[in-house]
C-alpha cells in the first residue's frame, strides 16, 4: 500500500538548507524509490498549530517498509545531519 512521508520544516537558514541539505535528500528520495509530491514554502495554518509559514514536503513510497528504508539508512542519516541549525523539522509516515 503506497505510503506518504509528510515534513513541515520552518526553515531558519533557507540558504544553506536549499545548498546542502535539500539536494542531497532529493537524490536519495529518488535513490530509494520516493517521488516528491510537494514541495513547498509558506503553509497557510488553517486549524490547530505549529505548521503557519512552514515548508512542506511530501514525498510518496511503494509502501511504508520502502519509506523507512530511507528514513533508516545511514546515507540519510549523513544527509539528515545538513539540515542541522537551519531547520526545526516534523515528520509524519502515512
Amino acid at each position: 500500500m503506497t505510503a506518504w512521508l509528510i515534513v513541515t520544516a520552518h526553515v531558519t537558514d533557507r540558504e544553506g538548507f536549499m545548498a546542502g541539505y535539500a539536494p542531497a535528500a532529493a537524490a536519495l528520495v529518488e535513490k530509494f524509490g520516493g517521488r516528491y509530491v510537494v514541495r513547498a514554502p509558506g503553509a497557510q495554518q488553517l486549524e490547530g498549530t505549529g505548521g503557519g509559514g512552514a515548508s512542506v514536503v511530501v514525498s510518496e513510497w511503494p509502501d511504508k517498509a520502502a519509506a523507512l528504508s530511507f528514513w533508516n539508512s545511514a546515507e540519510y542519516a549523513a544527509v539528515k545531519r545538513l539540515r542541522e541549525g537551519k531547520a526545526d523539522v516534523s515528520v509524519l509516515l502515512v
